[in-house]
């Protein structure tokens, strides 16, 4: 039976990690790719027997091609720590690489859950990102900053299976500033110089906007899909719009030092007196 290497990258995750690591337990080894928590995260995934790396991040490209150098199974599933296998993705993921006529790399859907519900619209169900199975060595990701890509090292088309893992992308509304205004500093990275204005900020967000509410039929989501709508208008406007203060490098407006003018206590303290407090 080929062996399998699940691999978490997180940082300062003690809240989710648990979760993610123990949903994974049925993996040959355990990988959690760090940088440098400070909130016990690699402590929680040491008692779970994950071996801990620490890695410096410079980018979620070059994260996770950091991350799969360091496994060793014949096969890597990728977890995040807001992800969650199910019984069932285990059960087809071990099916899957135990068939004769296995594919390299394989896309796996997740199901959102968000602000109480489980999120069937607004382009998050079904949705993929890299592929989350593939053999070591039939895949790399490319070195963008945040959404990055990947490219396939063989000749065999992706496959996708069919059993979805859980995703709980937000805690709270909190987290959801708080994530978007970090993708949307690292997106700014990939907008070409001399690319980004104002007026594109605002037009690029306000169609974010209106293709998850809208195309993607987030209304059908109620206030969840509202709010999922917005965060990416934000996220949207934000990344244009840092990006364009990076290429007009604005600095405040400079003056001499101020000094108090010869004669001006006499002026201004009648007989010499200091002036009031």
């Amino acid at each position: 039976m080929p062996t399998v290497t699940a691999y978490v990258i997180a940082y300062n995750e003690a809240e989710k990690i648990r979760d993610a690591l123990s949903s994974v337990l049925w993996a040959d080894e355990l990988l959690l790719i760090d940088s440098n928590s400070t909130d016990g995260t690699q402590d929680i995934a040491a008692a779970f027997g994950a071996r801990v790396v620490q890695v410096e991040f410079r980018g979620f490209g070059d994260l996770r091609n950091r991350a799969i150098a360091q496994c060793t199974g014949d096969w890597i599933f990728s977890l995040d720590s807001d992800e969650r296998c199910t019984p069932e993705v285990r059960d087809e993921v071990l099916s899957t690489i135990a068939a004769p006529g296995a594919l390299d790399a394989y896309l796996v859907p997740r199901r959102n859950y968000f602000m109480g519900r489980w999120i069937r619209h607004s382009g998050w169900y079904p949705n993929f990102r890299q592929p989350q199975l593939f053999r070591r060595g039939a895949m790399a990701y490319t070195p963008e900053p945040v959404h990055e890509g990947y490219r396939l090292l063989t000749d065999k088309p992706v496959g996708r299976l069919h059993s979805a893992i859980w995703q709980f992308p937000f805690r709270n509304l909190d987290e959801v500033v708080r994530k978007f205004n970090r993708y949307s500093t690292l997106g700014a990275a990939k907008v070409a110089p001399g690319r980004a204005s104002m007026p594109r900020a605002l037009a690029s967000a306000c169609w974010a906007f209106a293709k998850h509410l809208v195309f993607k039929r987030g209304a059908l989501d109620g206030w969840a899909g509202f709010v999922i709508a917005l965060a990416y208008a934000e996220q949207t406007f934000y990344r244009y719009a840092k990006r364009f203060e990076q290429d007009c490098a604005w600095t405040p407006p400079t003056q001499p030092p101020v000094r108090r003018e010869a004669g001006a206590d006499a002026v201004d303290s009648p007989a010499g007196r200091s002036p009031a407090c």
